[in-house]
């Protein structure tokens, strides 16, 4: 087996040393006829019979029915429950001798008994783990707080076992240790307060603790017991994960006598299912604690563990209220809130008040808004970026950003720690709250970086300190830690923004429901009125120009141009019902989208232009190729020809033109292109810019300018729309407009040569 040293304990099999210690003895049992077929190697010393004369043998050999009896029973039950059990064993001598039997199955399912020399009056009475206990439960419940709580259980298990020092050794977040309680004889050096690396014990004994509450070792000094096989194969090394005399490693033995520590024991203390710390028994010389006494003092560890929660809860009560109505107070403000960004930093000081921060940075997309003591506006992005997916369940917490980001080293005075929350990643919506630097002292026990050696093949090698003098290290680039109770407000602050988000998007998507289905009523409406319309009207055009036709020398002058403006009327009116007969459909039909050559298209509507003699002299022009487009054809050709008969006719110029031409897009990739249609006419006023795309609404009188139903912009809008692009119209009066929109590009990139074309 690999030499075990500092540098690989952490890879040490410590649950199967293949050894234990001498002060008890252990058989491995089959089933179900409970043959030994392990045993440990000193049962000559206890028992007086060589190890080798009972390998495979019946255990009931040793023992009476009665205990082979409360075996089976333990078996069937809890061990916790049935241990220990009380069993005689034959000698050697003919004399029974009396031990504390504890079984427990291995997590290979290997039957484990395991034997304790009973020590002089010791029994199970009920009364006498009764009274201490109950004692001890009152006395728990009493303290206020948890370093109460913690005086007090050093005080109980001093009194209870008799060690020399026993201390409560509490663990940090990185696995470093501190001793934050302490009993001790008044000769020993304190140890209260003194800081220890998580090195010291590896992680594979921080979860054999969390199985196994308490671990004693009487003396340091013994020499370990192996295990004898009998002729059973054993495929297996023996788990004793949970053996009570397991050997244990060398390094900790070693580690124990550079601190002069002769006896040790130590008792989990258990916090929702992780290792909060130990309670830690110390003695000059070997010191033996029976079972009975060890059942007491790993009971009282149970009972700490269990009052753990609330004691930690009952420290600070005042701030964690105080930090409760904060929260309360934004959860109100931001109910019904249309901006909860504006809502958070209303009140700044709260913010601040709400983690114990301070500064804080409150980012929406580009907006950054700094309150107290913060990095520098431009250091926040690159952090912001770093930041991006690190995020656990949307939280990052950190008192020491600098070690983890060393960018933040520049600002570690007002930003070692960090407690950043993600609203919404996409939308880029951040909370981020700073700590400053705290320069603080810390005593460890000893230096906590370990001797080394280098070897004679270039390998080093890392031994356990020889000095436990208090060591100082001064710690830079770290904040105060933030509180539970700190972070569990940012939490419950983002749960109530998110519930906040969640219900406008529902009330916002139940909006556009409603809106959905309004819109398609009033298209059907429109496309019903519309095309009902036209039926009466077209009767009332007809027999007015049959009054005209038939009657006009029967009617007086002043008759008959009343006919004649009913007529135009009747037509104008028809002109406005077909506009919104197409308008309507447009929100019914359904798109036919294919690639568009628009070179092509335009070619098309060029000679459409060319063959009417009230364009004759426009000029089309078309600077370079277009781009091909993906859209409805149809609806397509009707947004140049609205846009190209608007340029001529709003044109006061004897020389009109109409330029076609398209943008190259600031997005790389884009899936839209930018085309235009600029013209040199008579331009918009900039108070008309926004209503220009109202259905009906018309800047001129009706009669000027050729007439027209001022619907053409409207439908012009709705097609792009349609398309899921957006329109907007650029003009200097006067001088000309130009109408700019999108439109999907097509993935075929089929260009045409296109020259200015006149007509």
């Amino acid at each position: 087996m690999e030499a075990v040293n500092l540098t690989n304990c952490d890879r040490e099999p410590i649950q199967i040393p293949g050894a234990i210690q001498p002060h008890g003895l252990l058989f491995v049992l089959s089933e179900p006829d409970f043959r030994m077929i392990q045993v440990s190697e000193n049962t000559d010393k206890i028992l007086g019979i060589d190890p080798a004369d009972l390998c495979d043998r019946p255990l009931e050999e040793l023992l009476d029915g009665g205990g082979i009896k409360a075996i089976c029973g333990c078996l069937e039950r809890n061990f916790e429950e049935a241990n220990p059990l009380g069993l005689e064993f034959a000698a050697a001598s003919g004399f029974s001798r009396s031990f504390n039997g504890i079984v427990h199955r291995t997590p290979g399912g290997d039957i484990v008994l395991e034997l304790e020399p009973a020590q002089g009056g010791e029994n199970g009475d009920f009364f006498q783990f009764y009274r201490p206990v109950k004692n001890a439960l009152g006395k728990i419940q009493k303290t206020e707080n948890l370093a109460e709580l913690c005086d007090l259980i050093v005080g109980e298990v001093r009194n209870l076992t008799g060690f020399d020092r026993v201390m409560i050794y509490r663990f940090n977040e990185a696995g470093d240790g501190q001793v934050i309680a302490e009993n001790k004889k008044a000769d020993l050096d304190p140890f209260l307060g003194l800081h220890y690396p998580d090195s010291d014990i590896p992680k594979q004994a921080k979860y054999l603790y969390t199985l196994n509450w308490l671990r004693l070792i009487p003396d340091v000094n013994y020499q370990p017991v192996g295990l004898l096989a009998g002729t059973e194969e054993i495929s297996a090394p023996l788990d004793m994960s949970y053996s009570v005399l397991r050997s244990v490693s060398p390094i900790h033995i070693e580690y124990l006598k550079n601190m002069g520590v002769a006896a040790s024991m130590s008792i989990s203390l258990i916090r929702q299912n992780r290792l909060w710390g130990l309670i830690a028994c110390h003695h000059e010389t070997p010191k033996f604690v029976p079972y009975e006494i060890r059942t007491h003092a790993e009971f009282l560890g149970q009972l700490m563990s269990t009052e753990l929660g609330q004691k930690e809860a009952n420290e600070n009560l005042t701030y964690k209220l105080h930090l409760k109505d904060i929260q309360a107070q934004f959860v109100e403000r931001l109910t019904g809130a249309a901006d909860f960004v504006a809502e958070l930093t209303a009140n700044p000081e709260s913010l601040l008040q709400l983690t114990g921060a301070s500064g804080v940075i409150v980012c929406e997309k580009e907006t950054i808004a700094p309150f107290g003591q913060t990095p520098a506006p431009e250091e926040i992005s690159p952090l912001v970026d770093w930041l991006s997916d690190r995020f656990d369940r949307d939280l990052f917490v950190t008192n020491s950003l600098p070690e983890l980001y060393p960018a933040a080293r520049t600002y570690s005075g007002i930003a070692s720690g960090l407690l950043a929350m993600a609203i919404s990643k996409i939308q880029h919506r951040y909370v981020l709250w700073f700590r400053p630097e705290m320069v603080q002292t810390v005593t460890w026990a000893g230096n906590p970086d370990k001797p080394k050696r280098v070897e004679a093949d270039g390998s080093l090698t890392i031994f356990p300190r020889e000095s436990f003098e208090a060591w100082k290290e001064i710690v830079r680039h770290q904040s105060s830690p933030w509180l539970p109770c700190e972070i569990e407000g940012a939490v419950e602050l983002r749960q109530a923004i998110v519930d906040i988000v969640l219900r406008q998007a529902d009330e916002l998507a139940h909006i556009n429901c409603e809106l959905e289905r309004s819109n398609s009523e009033l298209d059907a409406f429109a496309y019903i009125a519309s095309h009902d319309l036209k039926e009466p009207l077209r009767g009332i055009h007809n027999y007015a120009t049959f009054l005209l036709e038939d009657y006009q020398d029967a009617l007086q002058e002043d008759g008959a141009e009343k006919l004649q403006t009913l007529v135009r009327l009747t037509k104008r009116m028809e002109s406005l019902i077909d506009s919104l007969l197409k308008f309507s459909r447009l929100g019914r039909q359904e798109l036919q989208m294919q690639p568009i050559d628009l070179n092509q298209l335009l070619s098309e509507s060029v000679e459409i232009f060319q063959m009417n003699p009230r364009w004759s002299g426009c000029t089309i022009s078309i600077p370079r190729p277009l781009p091909t487009v993906r859209g409805d054809r149809v609806l397509i050709e009707e947004i140049f020809s609205n846009l190209i008969s608007n340029a001529f006719k709003y044109n006061n110029n004897s020389e009109k033109f109409a330029e076609i031409g398209w943008q190259e897009s600031p997005v790389p990739e884009s899936e839209m292109v930018t085309l235009y249609v600029r013209d040199n006419g008579i331009g918009i006023r900039d108070r008309h810019l926004e209503s220009v795309f109202r259905i009906f609404k018309r800047l001129h009188a009706a009669g000027k300018y050729g007439g027209g139903t001022g619907a053409g912009l409207t439908i012009v809008k709705k097609i792009v729309e349609r398309h899921g692009g957006t329109i907007w119209v650029e003009s200097v009066y006067k001088q000309g407009t130009t109408f700019l929109f999108t439109l999907p590009q097509s993935h075929l990139n089929i260009i045409l040569e296109s020259d200015s074309d006149r007509c």
